[in-house]
């Protein structure tokens, strides 16, 4: 099995390549990029004879194309501005795609990946990812859901929390800045509740949340919840619903003054000498000063609760992951979730597992079975709970 890996340089693509090169059915590894001086830090305990660099331009269809015709399958981690180019390069070439970017609104995508007989699995890291594995096992155990609340954030443990923010960089500082201009869509009382992004962090729409073994969390709003009910076909059921991003506490009271400021406006400040943005100040201002050390830990917790009918009782069913840095590799928590799980999926297309073709989804594609022990593998523990409500 032959596989490239775009943006395999970054930290969820160096544990991507670390998960790929320890299997024996992976002969080739092809890591393209735009530098790799990243790539000393894997040496130590990746086998890298199986891995070739390239250089790439992610905005140039055709020598994307010229690498795809070298694998049987693509693990896409770039940034989500070139996955037209991405999808562009797989319909002509007719090889398979995995990535982590949110796929609402595919439009022809779909059919056309069905006439190409390929088969293209965005939303498939962490968050997008993990949990819609998780919806799509849950669904099959009630009769009726009624509620769906996802949780997950990545942060420091707590002696690791040395900044005011009590926040450090698991993933790339400027897409955190991003997320927290996100528009929010949820269900409450069973009413459709849309989310202003500059409200996102408005007191009445973040709420506590206990964790068990880490304490109280604060839940944001993050994303549009009800897009995955309504692929699951279960909206007009639904009471409540939301996905929220999971912070140490204080987070919203840090960035609701400085949103309403606009601290995180891209449009350039006027009156200066250079043209500059608020957000790329803030990113190139606070991104440095919020790094790991090599003796932190960054934390990576989901927690999924789904309430509904079973066998005509009320349940409620809860699954809850805690990931944690490996200090000994340095491989983060969210590169785990990340990479583990684009590495894992992308072996189940390749070797036939996963056979649909078209636009798929983890909520309706992936094996839950095979995908969580495959997890269990590699440390990621899923621990889950069924209760009855009274």
């Amino acid at each position: 099995m032959k596989i490239l890996v775009l943006g395999g340089c970054g930290i969820q693509g160096r544990t991507t390549l670390y998960d790929l090169a320890s299997d024996p059915h992976i002969t080739h590894i092809i890591c393209a990029d735009i530098r790799f001086d990243d790539l000393e830090k894997i040496k130590p305990y990746t086998d890298m004879g199986k891995i070739s660099t390239v250089t790439a331009d992610a905005g140039d269809k055709a020598s994307l194309v010229a690498l795809y015709k070298k694998v049987d399958i693509v693990i896409d981690l770039l940034p989500k501005e070139f996955k037209t180019f991405v999808y562009e390069a797989a319909l002509e070439t007719g090889v398979d795609v995995v990535n982590t970017n949110y796929a609402k609104n595919p439009g022809d995508l779909d059919s056309r990946a069905k006439a190409a007989g390929i088969a293209l699995m965005p939303e498939c890291g962490l968050d997008p990812g993990i949990d819609l594995v998780i919806y799509g096992d849950a669904a099959t155990r009630f009769d009726e859901l009624h509620v769906i609340n996802s949780y997950c954030g990545g942060f420091p443990e707590k002696s690791a929390c040395t900044n005011p923010l009590n926040y450090k960089l698991s993933w790339i500082w400027k897409g955190v800045l991003s997320s927290t201009m996100r528009e929010g869509r949820i269900i409450r009382d069973g009413e459709i509740i849309d989310i202003p992004a500059l409200n996102q962090h408005d007191r009445e729409f973040i709420h506590p949340v206990e964790f068990p073994g880490l304490g109280t969390l604060e839940a944001i709003p993050n994303g549009d919840a009800v897009h995955f009910t309504d692929l699951m076909g279960i909206t007009g059921a639904i009471s409540e619903t939301g996905r929220y991003s999971l912070r140490w506490p204080g987070w919203s009271d840090f960035w609701r003054p400085l949103k309403q400021l606009g601290f995180l406006n891209d449009r350039p400040v006027e009156g200066l000498d250079c043209e500059i943005t608020p957000l790329d100040f803030l990113d190139k201002l606070l991104g440095p000063q919020l790094e790991y050390r090599a003796d932190e830990k960054d934390l990576t917790a989901m927690i999924n609760i789904f309430e509904g009918v079973k066998d005509n009782k009320q349940i409620r069913f809860t699954s809850t992951m805690l990931i944690e840095r490996d200090l000994e590799t340095g491989i983060t928590a969210m590169s785990k979730g990340v990479g583990y799980t684009a590495a894992i999926v992308a072996r189940m297309i390749a070797g036939g597992k996963i056979r649909e073709k078209g636009v798929l989804s983890p909520l309706r594609h992936i094996p839950a079975k095979d995908f969580m022990n495959s997890l269990k593998k590699r440390g990621i523990k899923i621990k889950e709970e069924t209760t009855v409500i009274d």
